[in-house]
């Protein structure tokens, strides 16, 4: 009988699987730790771009890069740069993109503005509702002559948004994509960049400029956070496991006695 109840006990976590339990969940607490300390670094890189951003946007606009300075234009250095520039607006090849804004949807309005240099720099001017998409419902926004403008430099953005892919030889656009436009609108010594026109009003009231969100998501912290409790939780764990397997091991080793002592009667 108590031959029968020795055997048909559980019997704790044997030492090899205690062993195997032991690795695994230091490395899962090595990853955490790991993942957490990117995030650590990553919020510090984030807040820098946010003070560095933020110094551009509120500093004095200065003239945007000129055609020798173009292969030099990146977005670490030149997103959101405060930029201004002159010359006339190529209004028979705007381009109408694609934007859910603040104030519903409609359309981006990106107009090439022709430099006397003979360059060329596409230029949002601002949103216009659906209803507006077409010129003539605008007229009076249509600048002719020289004009000045006051913007925040951005970078191209190719292929299209996440839902929704360029389609050029349809005249459907859903990003600012500088080359294609160029491309479809037969530009040539287009700038690399786009600019945001500011909120300085055109004639009419359309379109509407400054509507450019600088907003960067900034959770690392959070998810720091979260990484890091995950890796104590797991040390919990552990230090749980080996308790109960240093609790078990005198009743392991009786049962063992008993058993040798059960043999020999």
């Amino acid at each position: 009988m108590v031959d029968s109840q020795v055997e048909s006990a559980p019997r704790p976590h044997s030492r090899v699987s205690l062993a195997i339990l032991s690795i695994l969940g230091l490395l899962l607490i090595a990853g955490l730790l790991a993942l957490g300390t990117w995030q650590v670094k990553r919020l510090f890189w984030k807040l820098d771009l946010i003070a560095r951003v933020e110094e551009r946007v509120h500093a004095a606009p200065v003239p945007v890069p000129s055609r020798s300075a173009w292969p030099n234009v990146n977005a670490a250095r030149d997103e959101y740069r405060h930029v201004t520039l002159k010359g006339h607006f190529l209004h028979e090849k705007e381009t109408l993109v694609y934007a859910a804004t603040e104030r519903g949807a409609g359309y981006w309005v990106v107009t090439p503005l022709a430099a006397a240099d003979g360059t060329t720099v596409l230029l949002n001017r601002g949103f216009v509702p659906m209803e507006r998409r077409d010129a003539w419902t605008r007229r009076e926004g249509q600048i002719e002559g020289e004009a000045k403008v006051t913007g925040l430099m951005r970078m191209a953005e190719p292929n299209g948004s996440l839902l929704q892919s360029n389609r050029p030889g349809e005249n459907r656009w859903y990003s600012r994509d500088v080359a294609a436009i160029a491309a479809a609108r037969s530009l040539s010594e287009v700038a690399p960049y786009f600019v945001d026109a500011d909120a300085s009003p055109n004639r009419g009231g359309l379109p509407v400029g400054g509507l450019t969100r600088v907003v960067f998501p900034n959770n690392h912290l959070v998810y720091a956070v979260t990484w890091y409790g995950l890796a104590a939780m797991t040390v919990g764990m552990l230090v749980i496991l080996w308790r109960s397997a240093k609790r078990s091991a005198p009743a392991r080793r009786n049962g063992r006695a008993g058993e040798g002592i059960n043999s020999r009667s």
